[in-house]
């Protein structure tokens, strides 16, 4: 992390995450101080089955959530930082830890900010088919990482009807669904 002339950060903690105040100068040019949080670069991925009409979601326990007394862990696609590797990577890697599939063709959707307001994330979004065979593995994630995910299989419908009644809670996964909703109406019934 560099400073530069309309960016400057004090750091308060440094570790898997950088935590600081920023000073910035805004495009009117003023300057403000702001809550900063910096842990890099991530990829997302929502594997769908197009011939049996499903996809893989994976459900781990989460600050952010625990935070609200909420102990059920949310649904979400399969995704984790770059850690040096390219977006593609990191998303046929993760889905593979997390989820237990093969990805071998992925569709970008999006590349994009996950909280510009106060966090540097971007996040590349991909979509990516995969058939029965392609289970390979158990998923679950890294136990060497803190990870003991639930890995569960989705009919599409039943998906897009928990997004309709609002109970699709993580948004990298809701606007995964949204992308093969439009691109793919046909997986969906009518």
């Amino acid at each position: 992390m560099t400073d530069n002339e309309h960016f400057r950060l004090r750091v308060l903690h440094q570790g898997w995450n950088t935590f600081g105040i920023a000073t910035i100068r805004t495009a009117h040019g003023d300057t403000v101080d702001r809550a900063f949080e910096h842990h890099g670069a991530a990829a997302g991925v929502l594997p769908y089955d197009p011939e049996r009409r499903c996809a893989l979601l994976v459900r781990q326990d989460r600050v952010g959530v625990l935070y609200w007394g909420e102990t059920e862990p949310i649904a979400e696609v399969p995704a984790g930082g770059l850690d040096r590797k390219s977006p593609e990577a990191t998303a046929v890697e993760e889905a593979l830890e997390e989820a237990g599939v093969r990805l071998s063709s992925l569709e970008l959707v999006v590349e994009a900010y996950a909280m510009p307001s106060v966090s540097s994330e971007r996040i590349w979004l991909y979509l990516a088919p995969y058939s029965e065979g392609d289970r390979i593995a158990e998923g679950g994630g890294l136990a060497a990482e803190g990870e003991r995910l639930i890995v569960e299989e989705i009919g599409l419908d039943a998906l897009a009807r928990l997004a309709a009644a609002g109970e699709l809670r993580d948004m990298k996964t809701l606007v995964l669904l949204q992308a093969l909703q439009l691109r793919r109406p046909e997986l969906f019934a009518a």
